[in-house]
């Protein structure tokens, strides 16, 4: 059974996106969340964090992935105990570029398509503060997940950190030997890296279609880039 956070944690939430800022904040103060502060740019976001003094930050990750962690990572350093929850569209925080040991202790991710029920992100923030204090690793919150989303995580995470590093670079539209000089290998391993990892993911030869951009739309389509 999920728990929910006692009403006098207080919240700030940090998202780009207006719309979907003014959603959360609104749907969880009717979840009897103490939402204290809401930010659309990291700026807004650090002078709150030191006005309010929240003891949650609640930051929706989008693909510039870096500088939203270099700001809750200053934060954290702020404020030791601070509880942080990320939720994000990517099954895979590696295709940010990200890795485990780039991620705060004890932050809580939840997959935005799990939004099933506003549960599975009370839960998450309340756990926040628990995992903040006693030191543990981010986890994922995959509540109410699908069998589908299950088996793609799952296919994911077995993707190599190398593998998942060349398909960012391609899907950012280098070439197999500007690839190479990046990585510090030869061309014709940055060929067999991407033959391996369209064997991966079940994509055929298939002279009549490119494989690169196969390959960057199956990216764009993992990070929850919107269908046209």
């Amino acid at each position: 059974m999920l728990t929910t956070l006692a009403p006098t944690a207080r919240v700030l939430i940090i998202n780009d996106d207006s719309f979907e800022l003014a959603t959360m904040a609104a749907s969880l103060r009717q979840h009897c969340i103490n939402v204290v502060g809401e930010a659309a740019t990291s700026y807004i976001a650090e002078n709150l964090f030191r006005t309010l003094h929240p003891e949650v930050v609640l930051l929706d990750l989008q693909e510039s992935g870096e500088p939203s962690i270099s700001l809750l990572q200053k934060m954290r350093k702020i404020q030791p105990n601070l509880g942080i929850v990320i939720t994000t569209a990517c099954p895979d925080l590696r295709l940010y570029g990200l890795f485990e040991k780039n991620i705060p202790t004890g932050t809580q991710i939840v997959l935005k398509r799990n939004f099933t029920d506003l549960s599975i992100v009370t839960h998450a923030i309340s756990k926040s503060l628990i995992a903040a204090s006693d030191g543990s690793l981010m986890k994922w919150a995959n509540f109410h997940s699908s069998d589908s989303d299950k088996s793609l995580i799952s296919l994911l995470g077995q993707l190599t950190n190398v593998q998942v590093e060349t398909l960012r670079l391609v899907a950012h539209g280098l070439s197999n030997s500007e690839i190479a000089k990046v990585r510090f290998v030869s061309e014709k391993s940055v060929e067999q890296i991407v033959a391996r990892i369209a064997l991966h993911l079940s994509i055929s030869p298939d002279r009549r279609r490119n494989l690169r951009v196969i390959l960057v739309g199956e990216y764009f389509k993992w990070l929850g880039a919107p269908k046209h």
